[in-house]
Protein backbone atom coordinates (compact mmCIF):
# COMPACT_ATOMS: atom_id res chain seq x y z
CA UNK A 1 0.00 0.00 0.00
CA UNK A 2 1.09 3.28 -1.02
CA UNK A 3 1.04 6.26 1.38
CA UNK A 4 -1.20 7.63 -1.63
CA UNK A 5 -3.93 5.56 -0.91
CA UNK A 6 -6.10 8.48 0.68
CA UNK A 7 -5.25 11.63 -0.86
CA UNK A 8 -6.66 14.01 1.72
CA UNK A 9 -5.99 13.31 5.11
CA UNK A 10 -6.75 16.59 6.48
CA UNK A 11 -9.90 18.96 5.85
CA UNK A 12 -9.67 21.87 3.44
CA UNK A 13 -9.93 24.10 5.87
CA UNK A 14 -6.98 22.89 7.71
CA UNK A 15 -5.11 23.11 4.18
CA UNK A 16 -6.44 26.72 4.01
CA UNK A 17 -5.47 27.64 7.50
CA UNK A 18 -2.37 26.52 7.09
CA UNK A 19 -1.14 28.19 3.93
CA UNK A 20 -2.68 31.44 5.45
CA UNK A 21 0.20 31.55 8.26
CA UNK A 22 2.56 31.75 4.62
CA UNK A 23 1.18 35.10 4.21
CA UNK A 24 1.69 36.16 6.67
CA UNK A 25 5.15 35.41 7.35
CA UNK A 26 6.14 36.15 3.85
CA UNK A 27 4.60 38.96 3.30
CA UNK A 28 6.93 41.36 5.78
CA UNK A 29 10.26 38.98 4.20
CA UNK A 30 9.19 40.58 1.01
CA UNK A 31 8.86 44.23 2.16
CA UNK A 32 12.54 43.87 3.58
CA UNK A 33 14.06 42.68 0.31
CA UNK A 34 12.09 44.79 -2.02
CA UNK A 35 12.05 48.76 0.33
CA UNK A 36 14.38 48.57 3.16
CA UNK A 37 17.54 49.47 1.18
CA UNK A 38 15.59 52.36 -0.46
CA UNK A 39 14.71 53.17 2.93
CA UNK A 40 17.59 53.18 5.05
CA UNK A 41 20.03 54.42 2.01
CA UNK A 42 17.78 57.19 0.20
CA UNK A 43 15.27 58.22 2.96
CA UNK A 44 17.59 57.68 5.92
CA UNK A 45 20.08 58.76 4.29
CA UNK A 46 23.07 55.69 5.46
CA UNK A 47 25.79 56.08 2.88
CA UNK A 48 26.00 53.48 0.75
CA UNK A 49 29.32 51.90 1.07
CA UNK A 50 28.20 51.33 4.77
CA UNK A 51 24.91 49.76 3.95
CA UNK A 52 26.72 47.67 1.65
CA UNK A 53 29.86 46.45 3.99
CA UNK A 54 26.90 46.08 6.77
CA UNK A 55 25.05 43.67 3.99
CA UNK A 56 27.57 41.82 3.29
CA UNK A 57 28.44 40.47 7.20
CA UNK A 58 24.37 40.38 7.63
CA UNK A 59 24.18 37.83 4.55
CA UNK A 60 26.62 35.63 6.48
CA UNK A 61 24.62 36.01 9.63
CA UNK A 62 21.49 35.29 7.58
CA UNK A 63 23.07 32.04 6.22
CA UNK A 64 24.29 30.75 9.24
CA UNK A 65 21.69 30.89 11.36
CA UNK A 66 19.62 28.34 9.32
CA UNK A 67 20.97 25.78 9.83
CA UNK A 68 21.33 26.56 13.57
CA UNK A 69 17.89 27.41 14.20
CA UNK A 70 16.43 24.62 12.21
CA UNK A 71 19.01 22.15 14.25
CA UNK A 72 17.26 23.86 17.25
CA UNK A 73 13.39 23.73 16.02
CA UNK A 74 14.18 19.93 16.26
CA UNK A 75 15.54 19.57 19.27
CA UNK A 76 12.55 21.97 21.04
CA UNK A 77 10.44 20.02 23.29
CA UNK A 78 7.73 22.28 25.16
CA UNK A 79 3.99 20.86 25.54
CA UNK A 80 2.85 22.50 22.72
CA UNK A 81 5.79 20.68 20.55
CA UNK A 82 8.55 21.41 18.70
CA UNK A 83 7.56 23.57 15.56
CA UNK A 84 4.59 25.29 16.96
CA UNK A 85 5.95 27.41 19.86
CA UNK A 86 8.63 29.10 17.15
CA UNK A 87 5.01 30.11 14.90
CA UNK A 88 2.99 30.93 18.39
CA UNK A 89 5.36 33.26 20.49
CA UNK A 90 7.55 34.55 17.91
CA UNK A 91 4.62 36.01 15.23
CA UNK A 92 4.23 38.94 17.60
CA UNK A 93 7.55 40.12 17.91
CA UNK A 94 8.11 39.28 14.31
CA UNK A 95 5.68 42.21 13.55
CA UNK A 96 7.00 44.32 15.92
CA UNK A 97 10.28 44.00 15.12
CA UNK A 98 9.54 44.81 11.75
CA UNK A 99 7.77 48.06 12.40
CA UNK A 100 10.75 49.12 14.14
CA UNK A 101 13.02 49.09 11.37
CA UNK A 102 11.04 52.03 9.80
CA UNK A 103 10.41 54.01 12.40
CA UNK A 104 14.58 54.79 12.46
CA UNK A 105 14.73 57.76 14.88
CA UNK A 106 18.08 59.00 13.58
CA UNK A 107 19.38 60.30 10.19
CA UNK A 108 22.51 59.17 8.42
CA UNK A 109 23.24 63.08 7.60
CA UNK A 110 23.37 63.94 11.14
CA UNK A 111 24.55 60.62 13.05
CA UNK A 112 25.16 57.84 10.21
CA UNK A 113 26.85 55.78 13.03
CA UNK A 114 23.63 55.35 15.82
CA UNK A 115 21.33 55.00 12.39
CA UNK A 116 23.28 51.94 11.32
CA UNK A 117 23.80 50.73 14.99
CA UNK A 118 19.97 51.16 15.11
CA UNK A 119 19.29 49.39 11.84
CA UNK A 120 21.76 46.68 12.26
CA UNK A 121 20.41 45.95 15.61
CA UNK A 122 16.59 45.98 14.10
CA UNK A 123 17.33 43.93 11.42
CA UNK A 124 19.19 41.14 13.12
CA UNK A 125 16.72 40.44 15.93
CA UNK A 126 13.92 40.77 13.02
CA UNK A 127 16.04 38.12 10.64
CA UNK A 128 16.38 35.70 13.73
CA UNK A 129 12.83 36.17 15.00
CA UNK A 130 12.21 35.60 10.97
CA UNK A 131 14.22 32.36 10.50
CA UNK A 132 12.63 30.73 13.85
CA UNK A 133 9.40 31.68 12.42
CA UNK A 134 10.09 30.37 8.96
CA UNK A 135 11.42 27.19 9.97
CA UNK A 136 9.27 26.07 12.63
CA UNK A 137 6.44 27.12 9.73
CA UNK A 138 7.86 24.92 7.01
CA UNK A 139 9.12 21.83 9.49
CA UNK A 140 5.56 21.40 9.88
CA UNK A 141 4.59 20.63 5.74
CA UNK A 142 6.09 17.14 6.22
CA UNK A 143 4.33 16.37 9.19
CA UNK A 144 0.64 17.64 8.85
CA UNK A 145 1.00 16.81 5.24
CA UNK A 146 2.03 13.21 4.31
CA UNK A 147 1.39 11.84 1.38
CA UNK A 148 2.26 13.66 -2.35
CA UNK A 149 -0.93 14.64 -3.64
CA UNK A 150 -2.12 16.49 -0.23
CA UNK A 151 1.26 18.58 -0.32
CA UNK A 152 1.23 19.70 -3.88
CA UNK A 153 -2.77 20.52 -2.31
CA UNK A 154 -0.83 22.55 -0.04
CA UNK A 155 2.10 24.09 -2.05
CA UNK A 156 -0.24 25.55 -4.34
CA UNK A 157 -2.67 27.26 -1.81
CA UNK A 158 0.41 28.47 -0.20
CA UNK A 159 2.24 29.84 -3.33
CA UNK A 160 -1.47 31.91 -3.79
CA UNK A 161 -0.85 33.35 -0.44
CA UNK A 162 2.60 34.34 -1.46
CA UNK A 163 1.93 35.73 -4.42
CA UNK A 164 -0.55 37.90 -2.34
CA UNK A 165 2.58 38.79 -0.01
CA UNK A 166 4.74 39.64 -3.03
CA UNK A 167 2.08 42.18 -4.10
CA UNK A 168 1.53 43.38 -0.79
CA UNK A 169 5.04 43.57 0.65
CA UNK A 170 7.07 45.07 -2.82
CA UNK A 171 4.71 46.64 -4.43
CA UNK A 172 2.24 48.26 -1.75
CA UNK A 173 4.82 49.88 0.20
CA UNK A 174 5.88 53.11 -1.90
CA UNK A 175 2.50 54.02 -2.32
CA UNK A 176 1.13 53.11 1.31
CA UNK A 177 4.22 55.30 2.40
CA UNK A 178 3.47 58.03 0.41
CA UNK A 179 0.09 57.88 1.90
CA UNK A 180 0.76 57.42 5.26
CA UNK A 181 4.60 57.53 6.17
CA UNK A 182 6.96 54.91 6.27
CA UNK A 183 6.36 54.07 9.90
CA UNK A 184 2.69 54.11 8.81
CA UNK A 185 3.35 51.45 6.08
CA UNK A 186 5.02 49.32 7.87
CA UNK A 187 2.19 48.68 10.78
CA UNK A 188 -0.06 48.40 8.03
CA UNK A 189 2.09 45.42 6.81
CA UNK A 190 2.91 44.39 10.68
CA UNK A 191 -0.83 44.19 11.57
CA UNK A 192 -1.81 42.19 8.21
CA UNK A 193 1.10 39.58 9.26
CA UNK A 194 -0.23 39.18 12.40
CA UNK A 195 -3.94 38.67 11.96
CA UNK A 196 -2.94 35.86 8.74
CA UNK A 197 -0.14 33.96 11.73
CA UNK A 198 -3.39 33.85 14.39
CA UNK A 199 -5.60 33.36 12.63
CA UNK A 200 -4.23 30.10 10.65
CA UNK A 201 -1.61 29.26 13.61
CA UNK A 202 -4.70 27.25 15.46
CA UNK A 203 -5.25 24.79 12.88
CA UNK A 204 -1.36 24.17 13.25
CA UNK A 205 -0.86 20.30 14.57
CA UNK A 206 1.78 18.03 15.58
CA UNK A 207 2.21 14.35 15.77
CA UNK A 208 2.23 13.49 18.93
CA UNK A 209 4.64 10.85 18.41
CA UNK A 210 7.45 13.46 17.14
CA UNK A 211 6.90 16.06 19.64
CA UNK A 212 9.77 14.52 21.97
CA UNK A 213 11.97 13.79 18.87
CA UNK A 214 15.02 15.27 19.93
CA UNK A 215 17.83 13.33 21.03
CA UNK A 216 20.22 13.35 17.80
CA UNK A 217 23.44 15.02 18.11
CA UNK A 218 24.77 17.88 16.20
CA UNK A 219 27.47 16.33 15.06
CA UNK A 220 25.74 13.28 13.71
CA UNK A 221 22.91 15.64 12.41
CA UNK A 222 25.38 17.25 10.25
CA UNK A 223 26.99 14.64 8.87
CA UNK A 224 24.02 12.75 7.99
CA UNK A 225 22.54 15.91 6.53
CA UNK A 226 25.45 16.57 3.91
CA UNK A 227 26.79 12.98 3.25
CA UNK A 228 22.87 12.94 1.81
CA UNK A 229 22.63 12.56 -1.71
CA UNK A 230 19.00 13.53 -2.01
CA UNK A 231 19.45 16.28 0.11
CA UNK A 232 22.41 17.58 -1.88
CA UNK A 233 21.32 17.58 -5.32
CA UNK A 234 17.54 18.90 -3.93
CA UNK A 235 19.23 21.74 -2.11
CA UNK A 236 21.74 22.13 -4.91
CA UNK A 237 18.94 22.23 -7.36
CA UNK A 238 16.71 24.93 -5.26
CA UNK A 239 20.34 27.05 -5.14
CA UNK A 240 20.71 26.91 -8.60
CA UNK A 241 17.16 27.67 -8.97
CA UNK A 242 17.72 30.86 -6.98
CA UNK A 243 20.63 31.76 -8.35
CA UNK A 244 18.87 32.25 -12.01
CA UNK A 245 15.75 33.81 -10.32
CA UNK A 246 17.98 36.32 -8.38
CA UNK A 247 20.29 37.09 -11.36
CA UNK A 248 17.15 37.78 -13.43
CA UNK A 249 15.40 40.20 -10.54
CA UNK A 250 18.76 42.10 -10.23
CA UNK A 251 19.39 42.57 -14.05
CA UNK A 252 16.27 43.22 -14.94
CA UNK A 253 15.97 47.32 -14.16
CA UNK A 254 19.77 47.46 -15.84
CA UNK A 255 18.42 45.65 -18.75
CA UNK A 256 15.46 48.10 -19.28
CA UNK A 257 17.10 50.84 -19.02
CA UNK A 258 20.45 50.39 -21.02
CA UNK A 259 19.48 47.47 -23.26
CA UNK A 260 15.60 48.09 -24.28
CA UNK A 261 16.18 51.96 -23.39
CA UNK A 262 12.71 52.25 -21.46
CA UNK A 263 11.66 53.34 -18.50
CA UNK A 264 13.10 50.81 -15.75
CA UNK A 265 9.84 51.06 -13.89
CA UNK A 266 8.44 48.82 -16.45
CA UNK A 267 9.84 46.12 -14.34
CA UNK A 268 7.19 46.32 -12.10
CA UNK A 269 4.77 45.33 -15.18
CA UNK A 270 6.74 42.44 -16.53
CA UNK A 271 7.15 40.99 -13.11
CA UNK A 272 3.81 41.61 -11.80
CA UNK A 273 3.33 39.73 -15.33
CA UNK A 274 5.01 36.93 -14.39
CA UNK A 275 3.92 36.37 -10.81
CA UNK A 276 -0.06 36.79 -12.10
CA UNK A 277 0.63 34.14 -14.10
CA UNK A 278 2.60 31.79 -12.28
CA UNK A 279 -0.35 32.18 -9.69
CA UNK A 280 -2.72 31.07 -11.97
CA UNK A 281 -0.73 28.37 -13.33
CA UNK A 282 -0.39 26.57 -9.58
CA UNK A 283 -3.26 24.52 -9.78
CA UNK A 284 -2.72 23.41 -13.53
CA UNK A 285 0.93 22.28 -12.92
CA UNK A 286 -0.61 20.24 -9.98
CA UNK A 287 -3.30 18.69 -11.83
CA UNK A 288 -2.06 17.94 -14.83
CA UNK A 289 1.99 17.65 -14.55
CA UNK A 290 2.83 17.47 -10.98
CA UNK A 291 0.39 14.64 -10.08
CA UNK A 292 0.61 12.66 -13.47
CA UNK A 293 4.77 12.79 -13.14
CA UNK A 294 6.63 13.06 -9.66
CA UNK A 295 8.44 16.28 -7.68
CA UNK A 296 11.69 15.73 -9.52
CA UNK A 297 10.54 15.34 -13.37
CA UNK A 298 7.56 18.34 -12.64
CA UNK A 299 11.01 20.55 -11.43
CA UNK A 300 12.81 19.60 -14.17
CA UNK A 301 10.38 20.63 -16.33
CA UNK A 302 9.40 23.76 -15.21
CA UNK A 303 12.90 24.87 -15.30
CA UNK A 304 13.59 24.00 -18.57
CA UNK A 305 10.21 26.12 -19.55
CA UNK A 306 12.16 29.33 -17.69
CA UNK A 307 15.01 28.58 -20.19
CA UNK A 308 12.59 29.13 -22.99
CA UNK A 309 11.38 32.02 -21.72
CA UNK A 310 15.16 33.78 -20.46
CA UNK A 311 16.73 32.75 -23.98
CA UNK A 312 15.11 35.21 -25.66
CA UNK A 313 14.91 38.32 -24.03
CA UNK A 314 18.94 38.30 -24.94
CA UNK A 315 17.54 39.62 -28.49
CA UNK A 316 14.48 41.04 -27.27
CA UNK A 317 13.75 44.05 -29.51
CA UNK A 318 11.50 45.94 -27.61
CA UNK A 319 9.38 45.67 -24.76
CA UNK A 320 6.08 43.96 -26.39
CA UNK A 321 8.64 40.93 -27.12
CA UNK A 322 9.47 41.20 -23.49
CA UNK A 323 6.07 40.79 -22.42
CA UNK A 324 5.60 38.11 -24.44
CA UNK A 325 9.13 36.41 -22.46
CA UNK A 326 7.86 37.46 -19.17
CA UNK A 327 4.32 35.67 -19.82
CA UNK A 328 6.32 32.00 -20.16
CA UNK A 329 8.49 32.77 -17.05
CA UNK A 330 5.65 32.85 -15.38
CA UNK A 331 4.41 29.49 -16.21
CA UNK A 332 7.82 28.21 -15.69
CA UNK A 333 7.66 29.56 -12.05
CA UNK A 334 4.37 28.17 -11.14
CA UNK A 335 6.29 25.06 -11.38
CA UNK A 336 9.49 25.91 -9.68
CA UNK A 337 7.16 27.25 -6.80
CA UNK A 338 4.59 24.75 -6.52
CA UNK A 339 7.50 21.70 -6.04
CA UNK A 340 10.21 23.61 -4.46
CA UNK A 341 8.67 22.92 -0.77
CA UNK A 342 7.26 19.47 -1.64
CA UNK A 343 10.50 18.38 -2.36
CA UNK A 344 12.51 18.50 0.58
CA UNK A 345 9.59 16.91 2.64
CA UNK A 346 10.74 13.82 0.29
CA UNK A 347 14.37 14.35 1.73
CA UNK A 348 13.06 14.83 4.82
CA UNK A 349 10.79 11.27 4.56
CA UNK A 350 13.65 9.46 3.17
CA UNK A 351 15.78 10.72 6.50
CA UNK A 352 13.21 9.77 8.88
CA UNK A 353 13.67 6.19 7.48
CA UNK A 354 17.34 6.35 7.60
CA UNK A 355 17.42 7.97 11.06
CA UNK A 356 14.93 7.19 12.58
CA UNK A 357 13.91 10.90 13.42
CA UNK A 358 12.24 13.64 12.06
CA UNK A 359 14.35 16.45 11.41
CA UNK A 360 12.62 18.87 9.03
CA UNK A 361 13.91 21.73 10.90
CA UNK A 362 17.62 20.61 9.78
CA UNK A 363 16.56 20.36 6.29
CA UNK A 364 14.77 23.15 5.67
CA UNK A 365 17.56 25.40 7.37
CA UNK A 366 20.23 24.11 5.40
CA UNK A 367 18.27 24.61 2.87
CA UNK A 368 17.99 28.22 3.61
CA UNK A 369 21.39 28.49 4.31
CA UNK A 370 22.51 27.02 0.60
CA UNK A 371 19.76 29.59 -0.97
CA UNK A 372 20.66 32.36 1.21
CA UNK A 373 24.63 31.98 0.07
CA UNK A 374 23.42 31.81 -3.61
CA UNK A 375 22.86 35.77 -3.50
CA UNK A 376 26.38 36.34 -3.36
CA UNK A 377 26.95 34.17 -6.32
CA UNK A 378 24.62 36.66 -7.95
CA UNK A 379 26.66 39.71 -6.48
CA UNK A 380 29.55 38.18 -8.06
CA UNK A 381 28.28 37.82 -11.30
CA UNK A 382 27.77 41.10 -11.68
CA UNK A 383 30.69 42.26 -10.40
CA UNK A 384 32.36 39.85 -13.37
CA UNK A 385 30.21 40.71 -16.22
CA UNK A 386 29.43 44.36 -16.51
CA UNK A 387 32.98 45.47 -16.09
CA UNK A 388 34.20 43.79 -18.68
CA UNK A 389 31.64 45.30 -20.88
CA UNK A 390 32.39 48.99 -20.05
CA UNK A 391 29.27 49.64 -17.01
CA UNK A 392 30.56 52.12 -14.77
CA UNK A 393 28.95 54.09 -12.32
CA UNK A 394 30.88 56.84 -12.06
CA UNK A 395 30.19 57.49 -15.66
CA UNK A 396 26.90 60.32 -16.44
CA UNK A 397 26.93 58.10 -20.13
CA UNK A 398 27.35 54.73 -20.25
CA UNK A 399 29.11 53.40 -23.89
CA UNK A 400 27.50 51.02 -25.71
CA UNK A 401 28.38 47.90 -25.33
CA UNK A 402 26.75 47.96 -22.01
CA UNK A 403 23.51 47.01 -23.93
CA UNK A 404 25.07 43.61 -24.88
CA UNK A 405 26.68 43.47 -21.26
CA UNK A 406 23.42 43.69 -19.59
CA UNK A 407 21.93 41.12 -22.28
CA UNK A 408 24.59 39.20 -21.31
CA UNK A 409 24.13 39.28 -17.62
CA UNK A 410 20.28 38.87 -17.95
CA UNK A 411 20.55 35.84 -19.98
CA UNK A 412 23.74 33.64 -19.32
CA UNK A 413 23.94 33.46 -15.42
CA UNK A 414 20.28 32.80 -15.19
CA UNK A 415 20.48 29.79 -18.00
CA UNK A 416 23.41 27.96 -16.70
CA UNK A 417 21.80 27.97 -13.21
CA UNK A 418 18.36 26.56 -15.07
CA UNK A 419 20.32 24.00 -16.56
CA UNK A 420 22.72 23.16 -13.53
CA UNK A 421 19.51 22.67 -11.36
CA UNK A 422 18.19 19.98 -14.10
CA UNK A 423 21.22 18.13 -14.01
CA UNK A 424 21.29 17.88 -10.12
CA UNK A 425 17.27 17.01 -10.61
CA UNK A 426 18.67 14.43 -12.84
CA UNK A 427 20.64 13.19 -9.87
CA UNK A 428 18.39 13.17 -7.62
CA UNK A 429 17.75 9.91 -6.66
CA UNK A 430 13.79 9.87 -4.60
CA UNK A 431 11.98 9.00 -7.60
CA UNK A 432 10.22 5.38 -8.70
CA UNK A 433 9.97 2.60 -7.02
CA UNK A 434 12.54 3.79 -4.80
CA UNK A 435 10.33 6.88 -3.65
CA UNK A 436 6.91 4.53 -3.13
CA UNK A 437 9.22 2.38 -1.17
CA UNK A 438 10.03 5.33 1.67
CA UNK A 439 6.11 6.09 1.37
CA UNK A 440 5.28 2.88 2.69
CA UNK A 441 7.96 2.19 5.01
CA UNK A 442 7.34 5.37 6.72
CA UNK A 443 3.34 4.52 6.84
CA UNK A 444 4.58 1.54 8.75
CA UNK A 445 6.64 3.34 11.18
CA UNK A 446 3.97 5.93 12.12
CA UNK A 447 1.50 3.13 12.06
CA UNK A 448 3.94 1.50 14.84
CA UNK A 449 3.72 4.72 16.44
CA UNK A 450 0.39 5.11 16.87
CA UNK A 451 -0.02 1.60 18.38
CA UNK A 452 2.89 1.95 20.73
CA UNK A 453 1.08 5.24 22.31
CA UNK A 454 -2.06 4.03 22.87
CA UNK A 455 -0.60 0.52 24.91
CA UNK A 456 -0.96 0.64 28.13
CA UNK A 457 1.98 1.07 30.44
CA UNK A 458 3.61 -1.76 31.83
Amino acid sequence: MTADKFEFATSTKTRMMYSLVSLGVATLAEAIAGVVAFYIVDIKNLPVTWYSTFWFFYTIYNALNNPALGYLSDRTRTRWGRRIPYVLFGGLPYAVAFALIFTAPFDGKDNPVALLVYFGTMIIIWEGLYTAIATGYYGLLPEMFGNYRERTDVAAKMNIFQTIALVLGAALPPLLSSILGWSGMAIVLSVVSVIAIYVGSPFLFEKAALKTDTSYPFKLALKATFLNRSYLTAAGAQSMRFFATGTLQVGILFYLKYSLKVDEGLATAILGIAFLVAMLTLYPWRNWVANKLDSRRTLMLANAVMIIGIVPMGFSPNITFTYAAAVVLGIGLGGLVLIGDVIMTEVVDEDEIKTGHQRAGMYFGMSGFLITLSGLLVSSAFGLIMPAFGYDTLLEVQPATVDLGFRIFLTVPTTIGFLLAIYLLWLYPLHGKRLVDIHDALEEKRAGETSRAILPEG
